[in-house]
């Protein structure tokens, strides 16, 4: 289902696939011989999303951008089933498997891979042909691997990088449940004149 948000329809290469029940909403390009599998969303929130040429997006995968933070995917890359990917850029020959999760301004190194349920936070830049573990995280920038056990470790490190200013715009002391959810919904807002795209 392709969708026109905010007077703008996605592109879609002619040689690329998009499954029916897949849905892709606003400023996207999907590029040559890409294939949009059954229940996948790309969902241009504000600020633009590119997948490049002869990328997979399985099934249930959701890629996201923001206002601030347009998603740039690059060429022959692989998002798995249930896969969260938003407002970050994914270079080429990227590996994202099945329930892992990039996250705000990250960056994924050329040929790198996030290996099942593993996260990349906000910020943190994975290098060129890196590995993150099975259920991993990546944070920082350069990306240091922690395992989900080292909690105070990856807290160090991901606290400075600020996720309510980032990805809401609140000083941290300030980013209440309230104001984050009322500027939450009044972005989404926005999806109320959506129209089928042609």
């Amino acid at each position: 289902m392709l969708i026109k948000h905010d007077g703008v329809s996605p592109h879609i290469d002619p040689t690329a696939w998009v499954a029916p029940n897949a849905v892709v909403v606003g400023n996207v390009t999907v590029g040559p011989d890409c294939r949009i599998m059954y229940g996948a969303q790309v969902v241009a929130e504000g600020g633009a999303i590119s997948i490049g040429r002869g990328c997979i997006v399985l099934e249930n995968a959701v890629l996201r951008s923001t206002g601030r933070h347009p998603l740039v995917v690059g060429n022959n890359c692989l998002v798995g089933p249930n896969a969260h990917v938003v407002g970050c850029t994914v270079e080429d020959e990227v590996f994202i498997a099945t329930g892992a999760a990039v996250f705000h301004s990250a960056r994924l190194g050329k040929g790198s891979e996030v290996r099942i349920n593993g996260v990349v936070h906000l910020k943190t830049h994975v290098a060129e042909g890196a590995t993150v573990p099975v259920g991993w995280v990546a944070v920082g920038n350069p990306a240091q691997m922690l395992p989900p056990g080292e909690h105070e470790r990856i807290w160090e490190i991901q606290k400075p990088l600020d996720f309510p200013r980032t990805v809401y715009g609140f000083e941290r002391s300030e980013a209440t449940m309230q104001k984050i959810t009322r500027r939450i919904s009044e972005a989404l807002d926005s999806h109320a004149s959506n129209e089928l795209s042609a």
